[in-house]
Order: C-alpha cells, then sequence, then structure tokens
C-alpha cells in the first residue's frame, strides 16, 4: 500500500502541500486540468524551482481572480467543487475538509456550522489548495497518510476577525489530538487550510511507519523564517511485509470496586474517542478480591486524553502506559448485497494474504431479528456473497 508521511518541522499551509506533492513527482499539469472545471475566475496554476535555507524545492503559484468582499458559506465552496467530476474519495475528502474547517470556525464563534462564512480559507486560493492538495494524493495513489509533530507559531497574526493569537483559534481546535512544540518563531507556521487537511488526512501525530522509501518532495512556503527551512516534507513510500507496521500506546489500570454496569459506557466513552481497541480481563487481585484489567491501545496522540476518560469515568486512581509496535493488515469498508438486505463489512490484506471479508455485526444481529434467521447463517451468506459464490 503506498503510503505518505507529512514532516511538518516548519509548519504546514496549502500551498506547501501542494508544492510538495508536486515536488514528489505529482503532474502539476493534471492537477490544472481537473481544477479548471471549477471555472474559477482568471485561474492558473504554475510551479518554481524554490530554496529556503540550504533546502531546495518547489513551490507552486496559484493565480485566481478573486470576487470582490466574498464570504462564501460551506454550501457556496460545496457549489464550486461540485462543477467537476472527482476521482475516487476525493469528493467527498474535499467536504470533509471543509466542513472540518466550518465546524473549528463555528466552535470559536458559536454559531452552527453551516452559516459560518468563510473568510481567508474560502477564497479561491484556498480552495485550490485543498482541493489540488487531495487531487494530488490521488494522482500518486496515495492511500492513507501519516504526520509528524507540528511545529507552532506564537505571537499574533492580523485576521478579517481582528487581530488573533497564534495558533488561531480555528486552527488549534482542527489539530487537537496532535502533538505539538514551539522554536517560538512568531509567524503563523501552522495555517487553517494545512490544519484541516492534516485534520482529514492524519488524525494525529505518530512516528514515521516502516516503509520501502521511493521518493521525497519539498514545499515552499511563501515566507522563509530565519530558525528553519519554511519547506514541508513529505516521504512517499510503499509498505512492507504482510501489513502496515506502526507504533501504538497500551493504558491499562487495574480495579477491584468498580461497578460493573459501569464498564459499557467506559468502553463507550474510549470508543469514541478513538481507541484501537478496549479490553477488559478478569483478575485476582490482593486479599482474593476479584478484579478486572481495563486495557485499551490508542494512537499516540490519543495518549493522553484516553487516560483522562479512564481516570475520569472509572474508579482507577493511576494507569500505566507503555509503548508498543503493531502490525495491521490493509483494510477498507465494503458491503454486500445479500438475498436479506446490505450487509456492511471490512474487507482486509496483505501481502501473500489474500482479501476476506468481515460482515459488521449489527448489520448481521439486525437481518437475523428482522427475518428470524440464525445469525450464523446471516454471516455465511454475507460471506458467500463477496466471493461470489
Amino acid at each position: 500500500m503506498k503510503i505518505l508521511y507529512f514532516d511538518a518541522f516548519a509548519g504546514i499551509s496549502g500551498d506547501m502541500c501542494l508544492g510538495a506533492l508536486v515536488d514528489a513527482g505529482c503532474p502539476l499539469d493534471a492537477i490544472k486540468t481537473v481544477l479548471a472545471g471549477m471555472d474559477i475566475p482568471s485561474f492558473d496554476l504554475c510551479k518554481e524551482p524554490a530554496l529556503r535555507g540550504p533546502l531546495s524545492g518547489t513551490k507552486v503559484h496559484v493565480e485566481v481572480q478573486e470576487e470582490p468582499h466574498s464570504h462564501r458559506k460551506l454550501m457556496d465552496v460545496l457549489k464550486i467543487v461540485d462543477r467537476v467530476q472527482w476521482p475516487g474519495a476525493v469528493r467527498d475528502q474535499i467536504e470533509d475538509a471543509f466542513t472540518a474547517l466550518a465546524k473549528a470556525e463555528g466552535r470559536v464563534h458559536g454559531k452552527a456550522y453551516d452559516q459560518i462564512h468563510f473568510h481567508e480559507v474560502g477564497c479561491y486560493d484556498a480552495i485550490v489548495d485543498i482541493c489540488g492538495t487531495l487531487l494530488g494524493l490521488n494522482l500518486l495513489g496515495v492511500e492513507s497518510c501519516f504526520c509528524s509533530k507540528l511545529h507552532v507559531g506564537e505571537g499574533f497574526v492580523k485576521t478579517r476577525h481582528g487581530r488573533l493569537p497564534l495558533p488561531v483559534p480555528a486552527t488549534a481546535h482542527l489539530i487537537q489530538g496532535f502533538e505539538v512544540y514551539s522554536l517560538g518563531i512568531p509567524m503563523e507556521m501552522i495555517t487553517p487550510t494545512g490544519a484541516a487537511l492534516l485534520h482529514v488526512l492524519a488524525g494525529g501525530s505518530s512516528p514515521m511507519p516502516v516503509m520501502r522509501l521511493d521518493t521525497t518532495g519539498y514545499g515552499a512556503g511563501t515566507r522563509d523564517p530565519k530558525e528553519v527551512p519554511g519547506m514541508l516534507r513529505v516521504f512517499l513510500g510503499e509498505t512492507t511485509g504482510a501489513g502496515i507496521i506502526d507504533r501504538a500506546v497500551m493504558i491499562e489500570a487495574n480495579i477491584d470496586d468498580m461497578n460493573p454496569e459501569f464498564f459499557e459506557p467506559l468502553m463507550e466513552n474510549l470508543f469514541n474517542a478513538g481507541a484501537l481497541d478496549v479490553t477488559f480481563t478478569p483478575l485476582m487481585m490482593k486479599k482474593n478480591r476479584p478484579g478486572t484489567l481495563i486495557s485499551i491501545l490508542v494512537p499516540p496522540a490519543l495518549k493522553e486524553t484516553a487516560a483522562r476518560i479512564l481516570l475520569r469515568d472509572s474508579t482507577t486512581i493511576g494507569v500505566r502506559f507503555y509503548e508498543c509496535e503493531r502490525r495491521t493488515l490493509q483494510r477498507e469498508l465494503y458491503e454486500v448485497q445479500t438475498k436479506w438486505g446490505v450487509v456492511k463489512g471490512k474487507v482486509c490484506w496483505g501481502e501473500g494474504i489474500e482479501k476476506r471479508f468481515t460482515p459488521e455485526y449489527e448489520d448481521c444481529k439486525r437481518i437475523h431479528r428482522k427475518k428470524n434467521i440464525p445469525i450464523a447463517e446471516v454471516y455465511r451468506e454475507a460471506i458467500q456473497c463477496f466471493l461470489g459464490i
């Protein structure tokens, strides 16, 4: 599976993303041809070699003629986007990115997200940056993205909303779940468009996955701070072995004084927060008291979030952590049409491992109850439909 790792040592913006993908080999003409379908006035894309400090890369320039006093809402942006027939999942990713931006702005300003007027992020050049980046990933065949810790700036920036602290509130909301740090550079290192792209594509920070590296790309930003080269670096490669290897954190606690009815909402809250797995294991504890080992597997970026939920929603007074390495098969959501209705599930596969379909329990249970059919038969039928038997 082809993957891409964002190395945001100098922050990230939409134009830096686009430049890095072009520098990594994505054909700019192919991006421009598709984006031209949005019928943006005076639209053009061009690139030039760029030097930021000791690093060379690519700067992509977006040329547009902006409409005066444009204050677009989410639906206005999507109307522009829908002038194009997008490949694969690009259209959904574009909507996810702009919806995330709208919800972040709505949270900051106390308004419903569909009533938010975009300012900078609703301008034509920001639309091109987001759409072009997501299209570029599709053209490169990237199936999954990961991201480093985020270098954020300090100080203030002047916006149409007035003078705001950095990172601006909408950006700060979008990068929740990421690991962040600052070298004290007084400039905007993470823009809202860059944050929205990472929010949708990566969801959090993680160590670089094991991959066979094909190429790297450097995308130049508009500004070049003295402290670090103003570039975004991307690593493009293929996962190796039977699946994807990445890092995770295991969080554990032993409990012997909790009402058993409280375990169900605890598990639900952990999964809703992004836990990869949650298990409860019976224990015999001191003085022969029966207890429970709670084990929570999370991405590194969610370590503190999951720990807070465990400390808040259980009776434990302490938790322990340890990092681990995990290998996962490649997977995608899938659905089959059985004689009783649609059953959703996951298809998994890896090197030397044929694709297999795992039906979703809730769909099988629904058919089992509605049709009064043994649930094992529903599972069997769903798998046979996948196999074409």
